[in-house]
């Protein structure tokens, strides 16, 4: 993601005219696996800590005068974290002293992070540099991210909580753009309860060394021209005082309001980089020279937020989401994506079941955490990643972070075991009981169904049949057979449990031919019935061209699903300008030659991501086929032929006793190593969409997306976590995204993108899912082939009337009912 360069802009200019400050913020930004190894990246940050600690009581000692004034940011507290377990005691006070000193400063932030996240996790780890600044006696009250340009709302308030009261933005515009339409710009970010975090939305967050102001780590990044510009050169001071002066008239001429600016530096010409003591000695030579005019100092974050806040000049203050532009990393992962994010939830899961965490100790549950926020870390992987794919650290570092997911997973799942058997649950024996448990562990009241499973050999038990039995009234409830299991539907208010036991019965497996179903000797069920049956007002009518349930009629064609008709009202739940059929595939390549540059054609990409020459085709349905069906629920495979892939499916599960259907997307992916994109069609509305409000569930914050979000911010896409709402006066239509976090709001056409406010109401708006991507040039997995299943409910509700039950139910049809095996 790192060594594309942009134009800036540059022309020759007048000197500055003000008398200036620069403010130099020192850190290495962490990329944990785009340069090296992760361990080796672990051992690199543990080593700079010691470097930084020893510069400081050099300058301290008198040994190294030259370098006073130098100043390091510790940039993530992972690389702090990691440097406390390894280091001695007189290492830790050291550092300790170092800090309460100000030569060495801490930043609120954890790690810079995609917006997988969510709010449990983000403030998990927000906390974690506050808690070690108190327990030095030095208050954390700054925050750094860097490479990353976009957050989730939440993000603002997790940080708030900790006591950071400002966070410094290093944006990176490839394929990005920074919020507000300019950068270097503060502003007040408002959270949703009204606090104010104040951010400074920054330049590159290497722009000091482009500045010339790092001895052997000049770059040419933003910044291009006349100059030959390698790491290390011969006429540093001659570029630092050309670069220096042309970038200050810029400021002034484009309306800069201050006369200082901050930049941040690296010691090294590479991310990763050391801390670099002659850094304040190039700035001191600086300031003997040209102090007078353009004065250099070398800055902490709290010393560059404390000056801002002296200025009298109004902040502006901004309402809403920052979506993150980098985000998208996460759909060249989607298995392990899938993986991460049921992780996260089952988190919440065992939280809610051992809320005392009399079960599940702490340093059990910040394991779990540990793992999920290295795969949420932004660095999606090893730099050559799609132009080398076959690169040894390529595949190696790979492997490792999707580890990090297979690893929340079995620590997550494994804690939910432990607290499932440490309240009541039953391992393998003779005679075990077909008895279980029910826990609705989240906030909200649901309706849903659970399935009762047993191992293979059991099947004897209930050949003859079964009941399903409520142990608290002895009643037997509806159920329905599957393959080693038995589903019922269980109604639960939040932390609410219920207990039921299965018995052997005998059940009468005839069936009798209707006289009026209209289904041929073939089975094939392609006319309507010309009266009704008295078995569909029990269970679920399908046929080759439409599924029915009591509450809805779902009709397809060679397009795919054209209808979701409600039939208590008549309304359709399908938008009628729909440009594809909801969960139709549509698949993109942008075709090149395969032994040309991959990495050229990708970064030429912009933020369109995709080329100008993209072929976009839509899978067009061949075939229905019914799976099952009986008194709670019936299922309808429609396959797809479509391009990119050798089989698509979508399965339709339609529930006979409430509005929902639940979804499932099977598909084989070819693969393929040219740029391509894979998108599902949610052509969905809630039936009323003169009245109704599309909102988003993003980490700490329900959002309307278009709406509440900054100026200059990103409309394509976005990265949410459990789904999306369409919320009216009357109903409310919610759509659970259990596996797949990125949806497509922008149009899927090349061309010009818009940003928030220069939208308008003609501005095309259409719904996706985005699946799937591998365009990046740099450090994406190169191919998307394998076999994936991808999830997703659907209800509608003339109860639900605010975003808040919308979200919450969307949380809840995501997390399902806890469901286990108990002792007799």
């Amino acid at each position: 993601m790192h060594f594309i360069k942009s134009v800036m802009g540059d022309v020759l200019m007048s000197k500055p005219s003000r008398n200036w400050r620069i403010f130099v913020i020192h850190h290495s930004h962490t990329d944990i696996g785009y340069t090296e190894r992760q361990e080796r990246i672990e051992q690199y940050h543990v080593d700079f800590i010691r470097q930084a600690v020893n510069i400081s009581k050099e300058i301290r000692s008198g040994k190294r005068d030259e370098w006073k004034g130098f100043k390091w940011t510790c940039e993530t507290f992972w690389a702090v974290e990691q440097f406390l377990r390894e280091a001695s005691s007189e290492e830790q006070r050291d550092f300790a002293e170092a800090v309460r000193q100000g030569d060495i400063e801490l930043s609120g932030t954890y790690l810079n992070m995609t917006e997988l996240a969510d709010e449990d996790l983000l403030r998990s780890i927000h906390s974690k540099a506050a808690e070690y600044g108190r327990s030095i006696g030095c208050p954390v009250d700054s925050a750094m991210t860097a490479d990353i340009n976009g957050y989730s709302w939440g993000y603002a308030k997790s940080l708030l909580d900790a006591g950071i009261q400002h966070l410094f933005s290093c944006i990176h515009t490839h394929h990005g753009m920074f919020a507000l339409g300019r950068k270097q710009v503060p502003f007040w970010w408002e959270t949703p309860g009204g606090e104010r975090l104040l951010v400074w939305n920054g330049e590159h967050y290497m722009f000091g060394n482009e500045l010339g102001i790092c001895p052997d780590g000049v770059g040419s990044y933003m910044i291009r021209d006349e100059f030959h510009t390698p790491a290390i050169v011969d006429n540093r001071e001659e570029i630092m005082k050309t670069r220096i002066e042309r970038y200050l008239s810029k400021l002034e001429e484009e309306g800069y309001p201050y006369d200082f600016v901050p930049v941040m530096i690296s010691g090294l010409a590479t991310d990763n980089g050391s801390p670099n003591g002659e850094i304040a000695h190039a700035i001191r030579t600086w300031n003997e020279l040209h102090g007078d005019k353009i004065h250099v100092e070398m800055a902490t974050l709290s010393r560059f937020f404390s000056h801002l806040k002296k200025q009298d000049v109004e902040i502006p203050v901004y309402r809403g989401d920052w979506p993150d532009w980098w985000s998208d990393g996460v759909g060249s992962t989607p298995m392990h994506t899938q993986i991460f994010k049921d992780a996260q939830r089952t988190l919440r899961k065992i939280k809610s079941l051992d809320p005392r965490q009399q079960i599940i100790s702490r340093q059990e549950l910040q394991d779990i955490e540990q793992q999920l926020v290295m795969y949420a870390e932004h660095t999606w992987g090893f730099h050559a990643s799609v132009h080398s794919p076959w690169h040894w650290n390529v595949q190696m570092l790979e492997v490792r972070k999707l580890a990090y997911a297979a690893n929340a997973s079995r620590l997550a799942h494994g804690a939910l075991d432990k607290v499932q058997n440490a309240l009541g649950g039953s391992l393998l024996h003779p005679g075990r009981a077909f008895r279980y448990r029910v826990v609705n562990t989240e906030q909200q009241a649901s309706r849903q169904l659970a399935d009762f499973e047993w191992d293979g050999f059991e099947n004897e038990r209930f050949k003859d049949g079964m009941e399903v039995v409520d142990e608290s009234t002895g009643q037997v409830v509806p159920h329905q057979s599957g393959v080693q299991c038995a589903t019922i539907e269980v109604d639960l208010q939040p932390g609410e449990q219920k207990q039921y036991f299965i018995r052997p019965a005998k059940i009468s497996k005839a069936k009798t031919t209707s006289n009026i179903k209209l289904v041929g000797a073939d089975t094939v069920y392609d006319i309507e019935d010309m009266y009704p049956s008295a078995e569909a007002k029990e269970t679920c009518v399908i046929s080759q061209h439409a599924a029915e349930s009591p509450y809805v009629k779902i009709s397809w064609n060679e397009e795919g699903i054209v209808s979701w008709m409600i039939k208590e009202t008549g309304e359709d739940l399908i938008r009628k300008d729909r440009k594809h059929g909801a969960f139709t595939p549509v698949y993109e390549v942008t075709p090149m030659d395969v032994s040309g540059s991959m990495y050229a054609v990708r970064s030429a990409m912009g933020r369109n991501r995709k080329g100008l020459n993209v072929q976009r085709s839509a899978g067009r349905l061949a075939k229905a086929k019914i799976i099952s069906n009986g008194p709670l629920f019936g299922v309808v495979e429609l396959q797809f032929e479509t391009r990119g892939m050798s089989c698509y499916s979508v399965f339709l599960k339609l529930y006979a006793t409430s509005c929902r259907v639940d979804v499932s997307v099977r598909f084989h992916k070819d693969s393929v190593w040219e740029p391509e994109n894979v998108y599902i069609s949610l052509p969905f509305t809630s039936g009323m969409p003169h009245d109704e409000t599309l909102w988003l569930d993003k980490a700490g914050a329900p959002i309307r997306p278009w709406v509440d979000q900054l100026p200059g911010t990103l409309l394509d896409y976005y990265c949410i976590q459990e789904g999306l709402a369409f919320v009216g006066e009357n109903r409310a239509l919610t759509i659970a995204t259990p596996d797949t976090p990125l949806v497509q709001l922008g149009s899927l056409e090349y061309g010009k993108r818009l940003l928030h406010t220069q939208q308008n109401e003609e501005t095309e708006r259409d719904l996706y899912v985005w699946a799937m991507s591998n365009y990046w040039e740099t450090n994406f997995k190169a191919t998307l082939g394998g076999f994936y299943e991808f999830r997703y409910s659907i209800e509608w509700s003339g109860d639900v009337r605010t975003a808040e039950q919308a979200i919450g139910q969307c949380r809840a049809l995501s997390s399902g009912f806890t469901v286990w095996r108990i002792q007799a």
